[in-house]
């Protein structure tokens, strides 16, 4: 049976969460198979940081935010994943500017980052199925944050061609749109949970990738 625990920030509505999970105990068990409870805790870049916290999140996307669906009191959901008094894994999700609206894109990930899973909480591509196909989503496995790092979300394009990141190809026909916001925001989940959670584990990565002018 799971324990289910929810600390930290309170907000007055579910629509003013960043991205959380539809039915968190369900998809506890089907990501971390061998957890035995959960802590639910919610953060903001206005109470951890402010406008300081947000431009430096920003540059390390390499691009702004996007004002409908990222603002600075936007509370991001974080799912702390126990096998008893043990921390095995974390849960967190964003949302990203598509284009037919907002894409819900939430990751499993290890101690340290390292994506185990990611899925599409929501979508709403004409193609849809191939981009939630795991021939797709299981290309993102194994990925951390310092792959991520070289990818530029206003170019579009990855600077380092041996970057495991360069491989992963778009899934639809109609357009790239949907594929490139899919980068951004995993990039941008990615940076928020090293902000938050991760200790800036991946801040040496993010300033040499900087100082060496290959950034983005």
């Amino acid at each position: 049976m799971l324990i289910i625990l929810t600390v930290g920030f309170v907000c007055p509505g579910l629509a003013a969460v960043g991205c959380s999970l539809r039915d968190p105990d369900r998809d506890v068990r089907r990501l971390f198979p061998r957890s035995t409870g959960y802590k639910t805790t919610f953060i903001a870049i206005k109470e951890r940081g402010g406008q300081k916290l947000l431009k430096r999140i920003e540059e390390k996307l390499g691009d702004r935010f996007e004002p409908i669906y990222e603002t600075i009191d936007v509370p991001y959901a974080f799912y702390t994943i126990l096998q008893q008094k043990e921390i095995i894994g974390y849960i967190h999700g964003v949302n990203q500017k598509g284009e037919f609206g907002g894409l819900q894109l939430i990751l499993a990930t290890d101690l340290a980052g390292k994506i185990l899973s990611f899925y599409y909480q929501r979508i709403s591509n004409p193609e849809s199925k191939k981009y939630r196909e795991p021939k797709f989503t299981d290309q993102f496995k194994g990925l951390t944050l310092a792959d991520f790092y070289f990818y530029d979300p206003k170019k579009g394009n990855i600077s380092d061609t041996t970057n495991p990141l360069s491989k992963i190809e778009n899934p639809g026909q109609r357009n790239d749109t949907d594929f490139k916001a899919t980068l951004k925001g995993l990039k941008k989940n990615l940076i928020i949970f090293d902000e938050f959670i991760g200790d800036n584990r991946y801040d040496e990565v993010y300033e040499r990738i900087k100082a060496n002018g290959k950034r983005h």
